[in-house]
């Protein structure tokens, strides 16, 4: 057996758990899948897997070599597609990593209309505020709101700029007053994004420079969408992004304060591995996303 098929039969034993499982999988004899992985460890001069009568187990060095042909693997793959994808209609599947609220609230209606465009494309988009490796987690794009960080291992795609506002319901102001500061977040009764023994601390570019507060945390939440219905139930200040509190912003159900101070900007951006750059499906997603929100240069007003 050639090498290539020797890391293919190699790779399936590991992802299957035992040689009998992986011969059925791809349609060899159970001896077929034994040779072609006892010659792969001859060749290489090491032992990938620990054999018992029902089951096998990766060595350490296995596991190293594994992670290495799944992604050499991986990458002929894609390779492969992107040449057939650029001599036919684009097809085939599409994991994409968004957060819960912009997808639920933005990036979905667009997949939606993406899918529809683009019928022979499957589409899976999973919802998730956690960080996400997109190479380690099997997505060909994770999409994130954040402030970009340089990574050799990824490409990204800067679209927007992302606003955020400090923000409260006109009865919570009425009852503890507007601050006047940054200073005063640690005594009103504030909103924040994480865990509550953690706490927060709010940083801001004021008339005065950069600012940070430990602010005055009386509810949090891994969800925007969370704290902005407890700023509308009177609970505290919130930092929101524009595109959740556009609306009520807007009909005066919340109201901006502390107006000369504005956070540290974030970013909508878009990041995949640069194994999937040649593929005409990225290429698709990315400019149809650039399209779609790249217009709309800080997002202040949501429609």
């Amino acid at each position: 057996m050639d090498k290539l098929g020797s890391l293919q039969t190699f790779v399936k034993v590991v992802d299957e758990g035992s040689f009998a499982a992986a011969a059925r999988a791809i349609g060899q004899s159970r001896s077929q899948v034994n040779r072609a992985v006892i010659a792969l460890e001859e060749d290489l001069g090491v032992q990938l897997l620990n054999r018992t009568t029902r089951q096998v187990a990766v060595t350490p060095s296995g596991r190293a070599f594994y992670d290495r042909a799944k992604a050499v693997l991986a990458d002929l793959h894609e390779a492969e597609e992107a040449i057939r994808e650029n001599r036919e209609t684009p097809s085939g599947d599409m994991r994409i990593n968004a957060p819960m609220s912009f997808g639920t609230l933005h990036l979905g209606p667009a997949l939606v209309d993406f899918a529809r465009q683009y019928p022979d494309i499957r589409v899976e988009l999973a919802l998730s505020d956690r960080f996400i490796d997109p190479v380690a987690d099997g997505y060909d794009m994770t999409v994130r709101i954040s402030q970009p960080s340089e990574t050799l291992a990824l490409i990204d795609h800067e679209i927007i700029p992302m606003n955020r506002v400090l923000c409260a319901s006109p009865d919570f102001i009425r009852k503890h007053g507007e601050p006047e500061s940054p200073r005063d977040l640690a005594t009103l009764p504030c909103l924040h994004y994480g865990s509550l023994p953690a706490g927060s601390s709010w940083k801001m570019n004021g008339p005065e420079g950069p600012v940070s507060v430990q602010v005055n945390g009386v509810f949090c939440c891994n969800n925007a969408e969370v704290l902005r219905d407890a700023a509308l139930a009177d609970l505290g200040l919130a930092l929101l992004p524009t595109f959740i509190a556009g609306p009520d912003l807007q009909s005066g159900n919340l109201v901006s304060v502390l107006c000369d101070y504005s956070p540290p900007e974030l970013f909508l951006y878009l990041l995949y591995p640069p194994s999937r750059q040649l593929s005409a499906r990225i290429r698709l997603l990315v400019d149809f996303i650039y399209d779609r929100f790249g217009g709309q240069p800080h997002w202040d007003l949501v429609q």
